[in-house]
């Protein structure tokens, strides 16, 4: 073998400096345990205002809804008197529209009838008769 010295790369005296590998990160936010109790606060008072909207709906009389539950009684009825025309309207526009729907019909399938009136009373009356039987389209 050869005489040469063969010297090993080693450490400086007194030792390489040490590596910071920990991880200093600020500390953000509220902690779990703070977002846990805030989550259980808010579903304590839905759950409580659904129980009210519940004792309101039902009617039971309690001290402070006494007062809000005629007050939605009320509301209720109104609301139903102003809503009658305007159901009662729409109602009307749809038997108009099935009506002319059937006369186009009827004139289609009783053309071939002679002296046949589309659209004539059925019933000899001057009264108005709700007509009774409503064709659907197919």
């Amino acid at each position: 073998m050869s005489n040469t010295l063969n010297t090993q790369d080693l450490p400086p005296e007194g030792g390489f400096p040490s590596v910071r590998y920990q991880r200093n990160l600020p500390k953000r936010g509220p902690s779990g345990s703070v977002l846990l109790l805030g989550v259980t606060l808010i579903s304590a008072y839905g759950l409580y205002r659904l129980g009210q909207t519940n004792l309101e709906r039902r009617n039971i009389p309690t001290s402070k809804l006494f007062y809000r539950d005629r007050e939605l009684d009320r509301e209720k009825y109104w609301s139903r008197i102003h809503l009658i025309p305007l159901l009662q309207a729409e109602m009307d526009r749809d038997l108009y529209r099935r009506t002319l729907a059937t006369q186009a019909r009827e004139q289609e399938v009783m053309s071939d009838v002679p002296g046949w009136k589309v659209g004539e009373k059925v019933y000899h009356t001057k009264r108005y008769v709700k007509p009774t039987v409503v064709v659907i389209d197919e």
